[in-house]
């Protein structure tokens, strides 16, 4: 329908009093993968397939009000005082006679009294521990000149109040997660070391290898061990079943001693993230915001150009009322909110804001070979437009299809004929990003010009919404390679109807009584013609549907993950540019 001039003008008028060019302004939410200067892998080998960015294995602890963040291969790592704005803090810890190409590998952080100390991965007993009063600064000093425990990604768990200290470790097929008490005086272990917990993958289907925990050509890898005490508990976590499938995920187990006598949650994996634009949720660490209120950081997994490509993802998490561990990744790559007093992390942080411009029209400037501009919009991390070069210019235009509001937008830049290799400083992306009601009269939305800084997965909250159908991002500067970009999305609301409920949900899965392979089941519902995707939440009872899958534009999934004996309960939402369904009734599937 052609707009009469005068309401075209209103409506320029009212786009224009929405746009805002940013500054520094307080943001008061994020979105995974989160924002930071992730380094290049230092490794030849695992850039055979093109050089690109990398990290993994995340630690967060907090220490005087402050988070610090460390992680593998990054020499150095972040602090920040609201897990929104991370400041690197350029470090090797590592020494001259360290010879391997990880500098820190998987590291293992916690706070002792007064200090923060850390170490990476080492099968030998030839790294150093570190401390440190104040880590906002290059501030260092050895705790323990050799760990003689070798430890494979380590953990460590602090008790104040009966000041003991206990370390967990390995990363292994074959065998399982180690623990033993470190003297907190010497900083070593007295020998006593206990075997804790193996998986369980004939029983456990989340715990099998592949994708989507269903190619077991390998047994499934236990790694990434991390002890949270609450409530005189000890919840023992570890990543399975290998960091290279979009099915990586964290299990726990629970236990009144520190080192005997685990057992397996009966919600598992508490943390979990098969689907959507950032996949996985495995090999993390839990922690809590200066709030009180827990969270989980964990590994994404993008396996682009290697197995070990990833990003980091940080989730609402906590324990409800039977101190039950749970982490809430639904919508967990969308808009969600920073840290806040009194928070409902069961309910979620999700700002209820929606990506706009799904698999929805784009025109590029120019486009490199099979890097089609279409795959800048279609939710998948591992698909991504490349324009020919990286020149000041180049720019992607996408289409809402119709004026909505928008509040936030996130650039994801791909890995495109990169230079780096290891942790390169000094680099950093220019852009601009134009709105328009009409695609011919374009208005600066975000000004990105004078930027000095990285930032790979950029993501802006508007300080007011702005209306907008057409948005167009113009490439300045490059820190390396072509402007490529795996994903432009832009999140609000569109001005239409939400979807309707789903029908006809159902779930198929084998009897208890007859034969057939009960960790698998076979989720199908009616197509909803206004549905972009789906979310899934299920659990083990009716009220504890912690787990969630997004799937995107099908209506089934085959769902791998279910622990073979118990029976589960599931329930399905649709969503749209629009909004969320009301949710399905429960199915209980025996």
């Amino acid at each position: 329908m052609k707009l009469r001039r005068p309401y075209r003008f209103v409506l320029h008028f009212v786009f224009i009093l929405g746009l805002v060019i940013q500054g520094n302004a307080q943001q008061k939410t994020y979105c995974n993968p989160i924002n930071i200067d992730y380094g290049y892998t230092p490794i030849p080998n695992f850039a055979t397939h093109g050089k690109h960015r990398a990290t993994a294995d995340p630690v967060i602890v907090t220490f005087k009000d402050k988070y610090f963040l460390f992680s593998t291969n990054q020499w150095g790592y972040w602090w920040s005082d609201d897990m929104y704005d991370w400041k690197f803090i350029p470090r090797k810890f590592l020494r001259e006679r360290n010879k391997v190409y990880d500098e820190l590998c998987a590291p293992a952080a916690f706070v002792m009294k007064d200090e923060l100390y850390l170490i990476g991965s080492t099968h030998g007993p030839a790294f150093s521990m570190w401390k440190s009063k104040d880590p906002t600064t290059d501030n260092w000093e050895i705790a323990v000149d050799s760990l003689k425990a070798g430890a494979w990604d380590p953990g460590f768990l602090y008790e104040e109040d009966t000041d003991k200290l206990y370390m967990y470790w390995g990363s292994s097929n074959v065998f399982p997660l180690l623990g033993t008490e470190i003297n907190t005086k010497t900083l070593q272990s007295e020998g006593y070391v206990k075997p804790l917990i193996s998986l369980v993958p004939e029983d456990h289907g989340w715990e099998r290898f592949g994708e989507h925990n269903d190619n077991t050509f390998l047994q499934p890898f236990m790694e990434g061990a991390w002890v949270t005490k609450h409530n005189s508990k000890y919840y023992l976590q570890y990543g399975a079943p290998g960091t290279e499938f979009s099915g990586y995920g964290d299990g726990v187990y629970v236990s009144d001693k520190p080192l005997e006598a685990f057992a397996y949650q009966d919600h598992n994996p508490f943390s979990y993230k098969p689907g959507g634009f950032a996949r996985g949720a495995g090999h993390g660490a839990t922690y809590q915001d200066t709030y009180g209120n827990w969270w989980h950081v964990s590994t994404i997994i993008l396996n682009q150009k290697n197995s070990f490509e990833r990003r980091i993802g940080i989730w609402p998490a906590g324990f409800d009322q039977e101190d039950v561990m749970y982490c809430n990744t639904a919508y967990g790559d969308y808009p969600t909110y920073l840290p806040k007093e009194n928070a409902d992390h069961v309910q979620g942080l999700f700002t209820g804001w929606m990506v706009l411009n799904y698999n929805k029209p784009v025109q590029a400037s120019s486009t490199l070979g099979g890097y089609q501009p279409n795959f800048a919009v279609d939710e998948d991390m591992k698909t991504y437009w490349s324009a020919k070069t990286g020149d000041k210019g180049e720019w992607f235009q996408t289409d809402l299809g119709e004026v909505s509001t928008i509040h936030a937008i996130q650039i994801n830049y791909a890995d495109q004929d990169v230079e780096f290799l290891g942790k390169s400083e000094g680099v950093y992306h220019q852009y601009k990003i134009y709105g328009s009601l009409d695609g011919k009269k374009w208005t600066v939305l975000v000004d990105k010009g004078k930027n000095q800084t990285d930032v790979p997965h950029d993501y802006i909250e508007l300080k007011k919404t702005a209306q907008a159908r057409y948005l167009k991002i113009e490439n300045i500067k490059m820190p390396t390679g072509k402007f490529a970009l795996s994903g432009f999305r832009v999140f609000g609301k569109g001005a239409g109807e939400k979807p309707a409920k789903v029908e006809d949900f159902i779930v198929l899965r084998s009897s208890p009584e007859k034969f057939g392979e009960r960790r698998n089941s076979w989720l199908r519902w009616k197509q909803n013609d206004h549905a972009d995707g789906y979310v899934i939440y299920f659990g083990k009872s009716e009220d504890k549907l912690y787990g969630s899958i997004m799937v995107y534009g099908k209506n089934e999934y085959y769902f791998s993950g279910m622990d073979r004996t118990d029976a589960y309960y599931f329930q399905i939402e649709a969503f749209n540019n629009n909004g969320i369904s009301e949710r399905s009734a429960i199915v209980k599937s025996e």
